[in-house]
Parts: structure tokens; sequence; C-alpha cells
């Protein structure tokens, strides 16, 4: 038993979605969250500024004594992640292969399509970890830059959201794909829309939800779960811009976020 934090971190407020799965999932543990608002956008940014930058909140996250850290960031994951497991005293998991795996599982034709930032799409991590379970699977990917200031917008079910994606989704659905993966941590919160537009055959897969379950997996198998009765905290952190964080991140963590606090890195 573990009475520590889950730390948690991305380029800004994406990465709430997975937080608000971490807490249905698992609501006896403590999170604490950091939020990079002042460096943000990690997409079009180089894989090495993005090493850099997820290196320094991993210290930070440590130092506060986290007993598991989650990237809850595409970007940060796709160039990151064995960085930070090589220089991390307690378990990292990133986003990609949760939902590279439970797509890997949903397919039934063996196409799968994948959305996400541009950053996300060029990196190919997604078709190299789908690709790497099953070599076989044919892994279409499009970038929708789009999306996400208009989720930051809180436009979840407007028209001019559903014709953005649709947009940016015909050619998924001429290739006839039956799982989408939904690669970047705002698109949760157009799942109804996105379900809409792909139609009933296609299923989509939900990183935030996938990457809870693999949390929960990871704690019951490494003795890391909060004992039953334990108190419960979670502390959201930012690097700038607190009153915006808090005014959109509502809308992400699907309650008021009524403080947070604001510590510099680099």
């Amino acid at each position: 038993m573990n009475r520590a934090p889950i730390g948690i971190f991305d380029s800004g407020i994406g990465g709430l979605t997975v937080t608000r799965a971490i807490y249905d999932r698992l609501p006896g543990e403590s999170t604490i969250y950091f939020g990079d608002t002042a460096r943000v956008p990690y997409g079009p940014k180089s894989p090495e500024t993005v090493r850099r930058y997820s290196l320094e909140i991993l210290q930070w996250l440590v130092g506060q004594g986290v007993k598991l850290v989650v990237v809850a960031c595409n970007t940060s994951t796709a160039h990151a992640l064995e960085a930070l497991r090589g220089a991390s005293p307690v378990p990292v998991l990133g986003v990609i292969e949760p939902g590279a795996r439970a797509a890997v599982a949903a397919t039934s034709r063996g196409s799968v399509g994948v959305i996400g930032t541009a950053g996300t799409i060029a990196s190919n991590a997604y078709r190299r970890a789908i690709q790497a379970q099953s070599p076989a699977l044919v892994v279409e990917q499009v970038a929708c830059p789009l999306l996400v200031p208009l989720v930051e917008e809180g436009w979840f079910d407007r028209p001019a959201t559903e014709l953005v994606a649709r947009e940016y989704l015909t050619p998924l659905m001429a290739r006839g794909i039956d799982t989408l993966v939904l690669g970047c941590t705002h698109y949760p919160l157009l799942k109804p829309l996105l379900g809409r537009v792909m139609g009933p055959q296609v299923r989509l897969i939900d990183s935030a939800e996938e990457t809870a379950r693999a949390v929960a997996e990871l704690l019951v198998d490494s003795d890391l779960s909060a004992s039953p009765g334990s108190p419960v905290y979670h502390r959201f952190v930012v690097s700038d811009d607190e009153p915006r964080f808090r005014q959109v991140g509502s809308r992400f963590i699907g309650e008021t976020l009524a403080s947070a606090e604001v510590v510099a890195l680099g």
C-alpha cells in the first residue's frame, strides 16, 4: 500500500481528460497535475526541446513525492517517454501504448485510423506502437490541428466543429477504417460528435480511458495502490496563466477548479 500521489503532466490543459479518467477509475488515489501552460504547445517544438521540458517536469514531480508519473501528453509520450523512464526513480506511463493496445484488440478488419495533432502524427508513434503488436494492421493517420482550439473554446457540439471534423475524417472513412484512435487528450470531449460523424460501425478508442486502465493495472501489479480509507487530495499546478487554466480546465475535468498553484520551471 502506498498513499503517495500519482503525478500527471501535460503541455497544458488537455491532460485533464486523463486526470478525469483516473479519478473515475481510481477514486481512492491522490493526484498532482502539472500543466506547462507557459510553454504550450509542445507539438511544433523539436523533439530535443520536448524531452528537456518533460525531464524538468519529471524532476519537479519526483520532488513532490509521487509514486508514479503519467505522461498525459501525446507529444511528450512520442518524444520523451524513453528518456523519462531512464531518468525516473518511479514508474512512468505514457498515453500512446494503452491506446494502441486497445486499437489492436478492437479492430475487426485490420484497418485503424489515428487522429492527433500535427506533431503526434508526424512522429508516427501510434503507427509504430500499433504495428509493433500487429505488423499486418493498416494504420491511416490524419492531423487535425483545428480541433484543439475548438475544444478549448468549448465548442464541443457546434455545427462549425462538426464541419471541421467531417473535413478531416472523410479521407479515413473513404479508406474503410473500423477503429479510430483519438490520439490527442482534447479529443475525448468530442466523442459524441466524432461518433456521429464516423457512424456506429467505427469503434472510437479513448486514450484517456485506456491510460487510466493501464494506471490501475500498474498500481495493482506493483503493489502501489493507496490503502482503503486513505485521505484523498488533488493538486493542480501550472507554469503560467492560472486564471485561464481554471476557466478552460473546468470543462475538461468536469468540475469547477477553484484554484491552481503557479510554479515556474526552466
